[in-house]
């Protein structure tokens, strides 16, 4: 098939952004400044305007690169393009978090999901659906600090992160809030579920947006990023495609 109809046929499909945008008053984790930026080309003297931007690679919808977590871990200059496209499979988890926001999605939830949509494919991408995205641009409602100053808010369960890499051979993860392990899951501190993911030469795609929009089963995740020499996490554009 010529290139121009491939494009063409992907063009017929729904396309869904699962990236938010961002800019200097973006949530964040709290121990990263807020992104800056300064003019320093402008139109009063060029023909062109350029900005100096100073932010922390894990900002808005972004990448952490198995190297995040370890010294001899794949940089994003390392991860090959065929693993930024991958099957996409959704866990909704968006009632349960409804319920408790210190939800961690568990074993349970991916029988559950086996169930009625059938088995994980090796090498997919699978996300959690927590609709906390849904809190964005609020800073205060993303951490959801309670009068002693602890977040609450939702994310794996490191049994339900390993079943996943041993049983499903996953080969990318993601979800909607700044950690893949919920603060009040006390003994996963500090960032065990998230250390487990990079250990185990996984990326993962934090702050998603927009899973509510793409079905269970059935699409394709694009993770598109710059090819950092060394760098261990960036801000992302992913989306996803599928068949209407």
């Amino acid at each position: 098939m010529k290139i121009e109809n491939i494009i063409a046929e992907l063009k017929k499909n729904e396309w869904i952004d699962l990236t938010h945008s961002f800019g200097e008053l973006t949530p964040r984790w709290p121990g990263f400044n807020q992104l800056s930026k300064k003019i320093i080309l402008d139109f009063d003297k060029y023909p062109v305007k350029t900005h100096l931007y100073t932010f922390p690679g894990q900002y808005g919808t972004h990448i952490d690169a198995p190297a995040h977590a370890s010294e001899s871990g794949r940089t994003l200059d390392k991860i090959d393009l065929k693993e930024c496209v991958l099957p996409l499979c959704v866990i909704d988890c968006s009632q349960k978090v409804l319920e408790n926001p210190d939800y961690a999605l568990k074993v349970e939830d991916i029988n559950n999901y086996e169930i009625n949509y059938g088995k994980i494919p090796e090498g997919s991408f699978v996300a959690m659906r927590s609709d906390w995205y849904k809190n964005w641009p609020d800073q205060e409602k993303f951490l959801n600090m309670d009068i002693n100053g602890e977040s609450h808010y939702p994310g794996w369960d490191i049994k339900a992160v390993e079943f996943l890499i041993k049983e499903r051979k996953i080969l990318g993860i993601g979800h909607e809030t700044f950690d893949t392990d919920p603060p009040q899951k006390k003994e996963q501190y500090p960032f065990k579920a998230e250390v487990c993911v990079l250990k185990n030469d996984i990326y993962q795609i934090e702050l998603l947006a927009n899973l509510d929009k793409v079905p269970a089963r059935g699409s394709a995740i694009f993770c598109i990023f710059p090819k950092q020499e060394g760098g261990t996490g960036f801000p992302v554009r992913c989306f996803a495609i599928y068949s209407k």
